[in-house]
């Protein structure tokens, strides 16, 4: 087989990331709604923790590990997704994560106690992490130069609506009489059957034009390039070349060699981490911090968890859309300053028991923190390499999973220590260090060049 000229494969990357087609963007969607998925399962089961608490008594240690295990089999699937997505291709992933998760999001409704839906839910959370690895992927090899800096900070935008659809089907099951066992185990087992809607919609999906570059099959890119651009990338040769596999171990160090793209990746991790502890303690307890502190029962709980996160879905779509005017640095800026002043305020209302300040404070937290979510994994996606962005995705994503299993296990723990005050002042010492990283460590990155 012919060896490979570096020079026309970056040629050609560069004039594919510069093409729009109505094809990629729906891509771009696909992998988004992928998202979904995720939310639900992650987050419905914030709105089902008081019923398993009534129905198996759970230790707080269990119950804990209950809600944070998907997380921590996440941080292993980030790992593994990313480098199969570089190994074996996006498309071959993205398929075998959609049938894991229907399996096994589909056997959650079975477990017969809390210790095997903790181990379910660990299992679960690989291919939840492999998605995300892959969809971002994809995202930044499909959608256009400038456009998949939006595309890819839809991302919240999508869990905000898995959290608002996830909150109001508690509120049907409860308005119907629907018992407490039935409900947990129906509202567990629909993430598989939205996994299989997807898995569906994604089969015809093709591989992405990038990555079959990167790889030398060349035949099949100017094949697929043809039919999504209308471009039949005549710089590269009608036959397939021998590319030297990449290794790992050489990400890091490529990253590190360009200034723009390391502080970028490293201001990505910073901010995952901020980000995610900031919504696992805070923002995911909700629900559990309003019934403790009687602000209400629990089904107004749920009307007013909904119509907060109803708040948190225009944060969502409105964020994206500003970035072309104030690029990704300010909006990162702004997110995690107005999640600083919330948490404060919120902390301020519970020491003082001025407990109709904490909705207001809870819905002002979460307008910000979807914005200082949204660029989390786009921006370390979008400035690695191409043949490493798979690993890059995933690599980022570890940094959003460790802290929210660490924060979802340990926090119903620090409320009983500390007090409920003392912990969501305690929390605003994420958007704190998120802020600083925005200001001091991010470069601006819309649009940003360098694809090879």
């Amino acid at each position: 087989m012919p060896e490979f000229n570096p020079q026309i494969i970056r040629e050609a990357v560069d004039s594919v990331v510069e093409k729009h087609s109505p094809r990629g963007n729906r891509i771009g969607w696909l992998m988004i709604a992928s998202i979904f998925v995720e939310a639900w399962d992650l987050y419905s089961i914030s709105f089902i923790l008081i019923f398993l608490q009534k129905i198996f008594h759970p230790s707080s240690w269990l119950l804990g590990l209950t809600a944070a295990a998907v997380q921590a089999g996440a941080v292993i699937g980030a790992i593994v997704g990313g480098w199969l997505t570089d190994r074996l291709g996006r498309r071959t992933v993205f398929l075998g994560t959609m049938l894991m998760f229907f399996v096994v999001g589909l056997a959650q409704a079975f477990a017969p106690n809390m210790e095997v839906l903790a181990v379910l839910r660990f299992i679960l959370g690989i291919p939840l992490g492999m998605d995300i690895a892959n969809g971002y992927t994809y995202i930044m090899e499909s959608v256009q130069r400038g456009r998949r800096d939006i595309m890819g900070n839809r991302w919240q935008f999508v869990f905000a609506v898995g959290e608002v659809l996830s909150i109001a089907a508690v509120l049907l099951l409860l308005v119907v009489h629907i018992p407490y066992g039935p409900m947990w185990r129906i509202m567990l087992g629909l993430s598989g059957v939205w996994a299989l809607i997807l898995f569906f919609l994604r089969r015809t999906l093709p591989e992405t034009v990038i990555w079959l570059i990167q790889r030398g099959r060349f035949r099949e890119a100017k094949r697929t390039a043809q039919e999504m651009y209308g471009d039949s990338l005549p710089m590269l040769p009608n036959h397939d070349v021998e590319v030297p596999p990449v290794h790992v171990s050489e990400f890091l160090r490529e990253i590190h060699q360009d200034r723009t793209r390391w502080r970028a990746t490293l201001f990505g991790w910073i901010a995952g981490f901020m980000q995610s502890s900031e919504f696992s303690t805070f923002g995911f307890y909700l629900p559990v911090l309003f019934v403790l502190l009687g602000v209400s029962n629990v089904q107004t709980t749920d009307l007013i968890t909904l119509l907060i996160y109803l708040v948190a879905v225009v944060s969502g779509w409105v964020g994206p859309m500003l970035v072309p005017k104030i690029g990704q640095r300010k909006l990162s800026i702004y997110g995690f300053a107005i999640v600083l002043v919330a948490l404060i305020a919120a902390a301020i209302a519970i020491f003082t028991k001025a407990l109709v300040v904490l909705p207001i404070a809870a819905a002002v937290m979460l307008w910000g923190h979807y914005w200082d979510a949204e660029n989390v994994m786009t921006i370390p996606s979008m400035v690695a390499p191409a043949r490493y962005r798979g690993t890059a995705s995933g690599f980022s994503y570890i940094f959003v999973k460790i802290p929210g299993f660490l924060s979802t296990f340990l926090y119903p723990r620090f409320f009983d220590a500390i007090g409920k005050g003392g912990a969501t002042l305690f929390t605003a010492v994420f958007p704190l260090v998120g802020l600083l990283a925005a200001i001091f460590v991010l470069p601006e990155v819309y649009r940003f060049k360098g694809e090879s």
